[in-house]
């Protein structure tokens, strides 16, 4: 039986896209005010890039801009972040609270691994009250390589896991699982992509089929 179950925030846990393009809009606003970016926000390629960390996404958004201003744009689209999360703009996905009820009922431990920063993990974890179920929050801005399965070994050293599942919607938490010796289960939500969940061992498209998946 499957012991630990670490799951991924965004586009897992957390419906990211109900604040994702009011914030990212928010943050290219203020580039505009500032002469630093003309037309549309680019919600499309950040959507292809989504679970990423932060510094990642600017590199890819942002190309030709200064370190400074990319420093600039992650502060301030992270307060934006933040503030929709506290105005409750946000969402978690359908049966989050009752998959986490139930795997708390069958002692199994609940972790969090995200590439999102600490700040912004807090928010969604207060607002939603999930440290009632959540033994710990882990961010990437924990470790120094940007590495979803370094993250991931860190929680497995901490606990000393030996029995677990990473359960996540893009490739960084599958091979997060298969590196570390655990179960990789594929969410099909929002930003997940086929080619990618064909690596999982399981695919789900509700967390309520975690009951069937890992404990078969």
């Amino acid at each position: 039986m499957v012991q630990s179950i670490i799951f991924d925030m965004d586009g897992t846990l957390f419906q990211t896209d109900k604040i994702l393009e009011l914030s990212l809009d928010d943050a290219f606003e203020k580039l505009r005010v500032m002469n630093q970016w003309s037309g549309a926000t680019p919600i499309e390629k950040y959507r292809e890039i989504m679970g990423v960390p932060l510094p990642k996404v600017w590199e890819a958004l942002l190309p030709d801009h200064s370190m400074e201003i990319k420093e600039q744009t992650d502060a301030y689209f992270l307060e934006r972040l933040i503030e929709n999360i506290k105005d409750g703009k946000g969402a978690l996905y359908p049966n989050v609270i009752e998959i986490f009820e139930y795997l708390t009922e069958r002692d199994c431990s609940i972790y969090i691994a995200s590439n999102g920063l600490t700040d912004y993990l807090a928010a969604i974890v207060d607002h939603y009250h999930l440290d009632d179920w959540v033994t710990e929050t882990f961010s990437i801005q924990q470790i120094d390589t940007l590495d979803k399965g370094d993250l991931v070994r860190t929680i497995i050293e901490k606990y000393k896991i030996n029995n677990g599942a990473v359960v996540g919607d893009r490739l960084s938490d599958i091979n997060a699982a298969k590196d570390n010796g655990l179960l990789a289960v594929g969410c099909n939500f929002d930003f997940a992509q086929e080619e990618e969940l064909a690596q999982a061992d399981f695919v789900i498209n509700d967390l309520i089929e975690l009951k069937t998946v890992l404990f078969r």
